[in-house]
């Protein structure tokens, strides 16, 4: 009976707007973070740019989770709604640590392997940008949906790859000479890898969203 009822109520279907705007914020924190790692005069400008979407995504969930708690229907489970939102802000968040180690560190130069993975986190978050809007309509997109999900895992593998790799190089440069160079870049290396785990957490949230729905 309740099932019944539900289907013949409107849906609360403003979360898939505020989803959009999360995720646009995390684009323009992925491009900006891109683009601070390029190094050279514009970083300070670069990462402003990361605080202030990290503040403007840190308000979108406040209201996702707000809606959550005001409506009575929602487009799928509460849980599945505050659990997306919160993997999404971790993303974002985790870039803000990784600008605030930059900044405490007054790193201004950066290794190619950074900004590869750096390119990388822009990748992801587009596809993610991409995936979310086709969770209103899951059933007729679930081919698709799979296949970003997978992609954003390909793609961490691939950011592993080269957070090892960048460990390896850092430590025969630094390991013997300069241990605080050492590790510096090391952490650099770790938050970046840690904002591609975020974002795999969101592909796994959509991928459990689209299994609980089909």
């Amino acid at each position: 009976m309740l099932d019944w009822f539900r289907a013949l109520m409107p849906r609360e279907d403003r979360f898939f707007d505020l989803f959009a705007r999360h995720a646009n914020t995390v684009v323009g924190g992925a491009e900006a973070l891109e683009k601070l790692l390029q190094g050279g005069e514009g970083l300070e400008h670069q990462c402003r740019a990361v605080i202030r979407l990290e503040d403007e995504a840190d308000a979108i969930t406040r209201d996702v989770l707000l809606a959550v708690r005001k409506s009575f229907i929602t487009p799928f489970d509460r849980g599945d709604i505050k659990d997306l939102i919160q993997s999404m802000d971790d993303a974002i968040d985790t870039m803000h640590k990784t600008v605030k180690t930059i900044m405490l560190y007054e790193q201004r130069e950066f290794d190619p392997l950074m900004q590869e993975m750096g390119s990388l986190i822009v990748k992801t978050s587009r596809i993610l940008a991409e995936a979310i809007p086709l969770l209103q309509r899951i059933g007729q997109n679930v081919a698709r949906l799979t296949a970003m999900t997978e992609e954003v895992t390909r793609i961490e593998g691939r950011s592993d790859e080269l957070h090892e790799q960048g460990l390896k190089d850092l430590f025969r440069r630094y390991g013997q000479s300069n241990t605080m160079a050492y590790i510096v870049g090391s952490e650099i290396y770790g938050q970046l890898e840690k904002v591609m785990d975020r974002f795999e957490d969101v592909a796994n949230e959509i991928s459990g969203i689209v299994i609980e729905n089909v």
